[in-house]
């Protein structure tokens, strides 16, 4: 078969230099051969449909590192991977309208409910943590992080959300904001001062006993939380403060920083499509 130039592969495969040599680096799509004293990248004409599937994937938006998890795949199990995809995709795509829709109803007046809102009791508890200032891709590093830490058998299992880990965001975490996120798992009061020596790694601190606003969102997706749902539950436990004229200072056990949480309940093993029971909460005076 007759190679190409990188270039020409280019004008076939309808990549960029670029993105080609994106894709090599990330072990996508490498060229044939490489001239070792030019360093110049040649293609095989049998490459073009790799190139092709790539490009499809990512114009559906799927993200890198998916795209080359994908493309190892025989062809009925990557349709099934693709059908997944955007059928999660659709679903994000319903969330993202309804928190347009509340955006615009709260813009112009009117009332929207979008979660209920309940109330529990929340015992004083021994937490071990991790904290650190991160971003949207940072958060997900510090989760599967901690989620490492915590699956040592020395960790005890708790039960029931007293006892399931959560997540503390204590400022925004998105794109543009690293605020400040904490990974928080209950351990036994009597084991809290031995655990902490196990695990120099996280921090021992005492939450005290408190009530919770809280809006029960279901089983989580295999990422986590959608940000649109996040963004809805949270304006949902504001609206309904405000309904009871709860203010800042009440609606949070540090006063002036409101440390909306995550509680991740594994009421069932996860699967490809969902993770664990999740809802989103604030204390409150």
């Amino acid at each position: 078969m007759e190679e190409m130039s990188i270039g020409g592969f280019a004008r076939r495969s309808r990549l960029s230099p670029k993105a080609l040599r994106i894709y090599d680096g990330l072990g996508l799509l490498s060229p044939a051969r490489v001239d070792e004293q030019s360093g110049y990248r040649y293609y095989e004409p049998d490459q073009l449909e790799q190139a092709r599937l790539i490009a499809t994937l990512r114009q559906i938006g799927i993200p890198l590192a998916t795209v080359k998890e994908l493309v190892a795949l025989d062809p009925a199990e990557l349709a099934g991977r693709v059908t997944t995809f955007w059928r999660q995709a659709d679903a994000q795509h319903d969330v993202r309208q309804q928190l347009v829709t509340a955006l615009v109803d709260r813009l112009t007046g009117r009332s929207t409910v979008m979660y209920e809102v309940a109330t529990r009791e929340m015992p004083a508890r021994s937490l071990l943590c991790l904290k650190r200032s991160v971003d949207e891709a940072g958060a997900w590093a510090l989760g599967k992080e901690f989620i490492g830490i915590i699956r040592d058998p020395r960790l005890p299992r708790m039960p029931g959300r007293e006892g399931a880990m959560f997540s503390i965001y204590w400022g925004q975490v998105s794109v543009d904001s690293d605020g400040p996120m904490e990974m928080c798992k209950p351990v036994p009061d009597a084991e809290a001062d031995a655990l902490a020596e196990q695990f120099p790694e996280l921090t021992l601190r005492v939450e005290p006993a408190h009530r919770e606003a809280y809006v029960d969102l279901g089983p989580a997706g295999p990422a986590g939380i959608d940000p649109a749902r996040f963004s809805l539950a949270e304006q949902a436990l504001w609206a309904w403060a405000e309904r009871r004229g709860i203010d800042d200072e009440q609606f949070s056990l540090n006063p002036g920083n409101l440390g909306l949480r995550i509680t991740y309940l594994a009421s069932r093993p996860p699967s490809e499509t969902t993770g664990p029971d999740c809802d989103v909460a604030v204390p409150f005076a």
